[in-house]
């Protein structure tokens, strides 16, 4: 069985909420102490 690759249009409005929604979980990994780079990636590839 294969993994399907399906690609969604997101809006620029939705990209800043996704955003916005990333960094604050960013923040709240950060305030345990937690290794936060690959929330740090993803924030990058959804704003590209």
């Amino acid at each position: 069985m294969k993994n399907k690759k399906i690609k969604l249009p997101i809006y620029n409005n939705e990209i800043e909420i996704i955003i916005n929604a990333l960094i604050e979980f960013r923040n709240e990994i950060i305030k345990q102490g937690r290794y936060a780079n690959p929330i740090d990636e993803l924030i990058i590839k959804v704003n590209k």
